[in-house]
């Protein structure tokens, strides 16, 4: 069995996250493995316990478990096929030389995990001749959220994307279609969230009394665009901070639970003519381009199912995107 390996984080890697870091060292590892190797505390950064999205700092060490079961790298991706290409292609709402950005299918993974063999990490995997030249992934949007998502075909260009997600001066706008009509209209959601284990995977809730070491901060600002009665609305959401299921928990906190979510569900059946899947898109992002050049301000046009919606409900597909205010997103809001 391979001994306890200590890697140390180069200058190139400097602003890294860890599971892209772990990624291109260990391209075979899955990520629900590195999960659990961190859960475990097996993996570690300067002797401390760390999270997947942690950021890495040149001239740190990072701890690397014996790894017996797993087969060496085989040092090329494959290529992508011409269906996968064209699949790319036809998601791709921007590019250039720094940047892919894609519009995200409800249902397509960011990454993989377990029984997960088709996700937009591993068609990025065969867009480079290693795991070093590959595009990278900037933040995640969770399997059922659509829309924007932001690619770093270069390591730099990653990084500094990197820190402008933690600097807040990312913009993102998500819209959902949700069970019933907020009051007021217009507010701010301002709930700490700790992870809960379920029988159904992990969920996210508000942190009780005495959870605050372990609470995360978490805070959306939202706005009604428009409504259907007293029976569904149309929400402008723009988190200012990036927690994992934070939209989706913030709204069924507010009593608002996100149209065909499973996991945070409505006591409220679905309207009639309305598909079973969750109504919550990544409408917008802004950001300064990594190059300093200019801004870069894409918008993703909805899925069908949230079109179909939208046409039942008697919804317009325009207006809602303005950036009226300063809220803004920290990474993997979805």
């Amino acid at each position: 069995m391979p001994p306890v390996q200590t890697r140390h984080v180069t200058e190139d890697e400097d602003g890294m996250r860890l599971d892209r870091w772990f990624k291109a060292h260990y391209a075979q590892v899955p990520h629900g493995r590195l999960e659990k190797l961190l859960r475990t505390g097996q993996v570690r950064v300067d002797g401390g316990r760390v999270k997947a999205n942690t950021r890495l700092e040149a001239g740190q060490s990072v701890r690397v478990p014996p790894l017996p079961d797993v087969p060496p790298p085989s040092g090329t991706a494959k290529p992508l096929s011409k269906a996968d290409r064209a699949f790319l292609n036809s998601i791709t709402l921007y590019e250039d030389d720094d940047l892919l950005i894609l519009n995200k299918p409800s249902g397509l993974a960011v990454q993989g995990g377990t029984k997960t063999a088709q996700h937009i990490d591993r068609l990025l995997e065969g867009m480079g001749d290693s795991p070093q030249t590959r595009p990278r992934l900037v933040h995640r949007l969770d399997r059922d959220t659509s829309g924007v998502l932001v690619v770093a075909k270069k390591r730099a260009v990653a990084a500094k994307l990197g820190k402008a997600f933690q600097t807040r001066s990312v913009r993102k706008i998500y819209w959902a279609l949700v069970h019933g009509v907020p009051k007021p209209p217009q507010g701010k959601i301002d709930a700490a969230l700790v992870k809960a284990a379920t029988p159904d995977g992990e969920r996210v809730r508000k942190a009780g009394p005495g959870e605050q070491d372990k609470a995360q901060s978490a805070v959306t600002h939202y706005a009604v665009i428009d409504r259907a009665a007293r029976q569904v609305a149309l929400m402008s959401l723009k988190p200012v901070t990036g927690r994992q299921h934070q939209l989706r928990a913030h709204l069924a906190l507010l009593g608002h639970p996100i149209l065909g979510d499973t996991k945070y569900p409505s006591e409220a059946e679905l309207p009639e003519g309305i598909e079973q899947r969750l109504h919550l898109h990544a409408r917008r992002i802004s950001f300064p381009h990594p190059s300093g050049e200019g801004v870069v301000d894409v918008t993703a046009p909805l899925p069908p199912h949230m079109e179909a919606a939208f046409a039942t409900f008697g919804f317009s597909p325009k207006g809602g995107d303005g950036d009226e205010d300063e809220d803004i997103c920290g990474v993997s809001c979805g």
